[in-house]
């Protein structure tokens, strides 16, 4: 089914068996990311830090979803060093929910058994994890979809099947890889503003690569610019998190400076 415009879902509370981790405190130190052949990523220092939500922007090929790949441990730096909690990371965790452009469910499971699957390779009993993924379902308004296969569905709600699935597995930190971007502006309107919803409460950290300054701003406590194979900066954003406060003297200098720096 073609993606439609979808209005944003009404917060719920959170799972009843959801507890709160502190969110994980990742840090690349002088580090050179890509592959042997072909390093994309030279001197990488940056903090990313616990519970926030991080930004990435920068011009296509600049090596935002290296750098994401790498935080999500499936590549190895070329040199330096990339920690998570001041220990050196070294391969994928369960403590590091990785969320694609492309949903990535599986299309023989229903939605729920979508949802279920972080927690069955957690050795979650088939009672609670039902449970489990039914309130996940809920909470991004899915409760009446969790029996339909994904290709019955719209791509909003594929994606917000794969926002549950990311987080009803509790990780610590949630890597998200341009995850609007195939979706029609209206819908990814709703998707900014449930993503920032059900994070409230999990403590996860979050590093969200997008090539859309507007959503960086909106949904950024920080954003880092990528630009000529290096972290060429990194801002604060202003706050309140609020769309109608476009027109803020701070936040439209930011908006500038990082336009600029993507050469628009």
């Amino acid at each position: 089914m073609s993606t439609s415009s979808e209005t944003s879902v009404p917060a719920t509370a959170p799972p009843p068996a959801a507890v709160a981790a502190p969110g994980a405190g990742l840090r690349f130190r002088g580090a050179v990311l890509g592959r042997p052949d072909a390093p994309v990523l030279h001197d990488v220092a940056l903090d990313v830090r616990p519970g926030e939500i991080l930004t990435v922007v920068g011009p296509s090929g600049c090596g935002k979803s290296t750098l994401l790949r790498t935080l999500a441990g499936l590549l190895a730096p070329l040199a330096g060093s990339v920690e998570q909690d001041g220990r050196p990371l070294t391969g994928p965790s369960a403590d590091r929910a990785l969320v694609f452009q492309e949903d990535a469910l599986l299309p023989w499971r229903t939605l729920r058994g979508n949802v279920e699957l972080p927690l069955a390779i957690q050795g979650v009993s088939r009672s609670a994890r039902r449970e489990q993924a039914g309130s996940w379902l809920a909470r991004v308004g899915l409760g009446a979809q969790a029996k339909q296969l994904p290709h019955r569905v719209s791509g909003g709600q594929r994606q917000r099947a794969q926002l549950a699935r990311a987080l009803a597995g509790a990780p610590r930190a949630v890597l998200m890889d341009e995850p609007f971007g195939a979706l029609d502006a209206q819908t990814r309107s709703g998707m900014q503003d449930l993503l920032v919803e059900v994070l409230r409460g999990t403590g996860a950290t979050v590093v969200f690569v997008t090539h859309d300054v507007d959503e960086a701003l909106f949904l950024g406590d920080r954003v880092a610019l990528l630009a000529a194979g290096r972290v060429a900066s990194v801002r604060e954003v202003p706050r309140p998190r609020d769309r109608g406060a476009l027109d803020d003297p701070a936040r439209v200098a930011l908006r500038r400076a990082v336009l600029s720096s993507l050469g628009t």
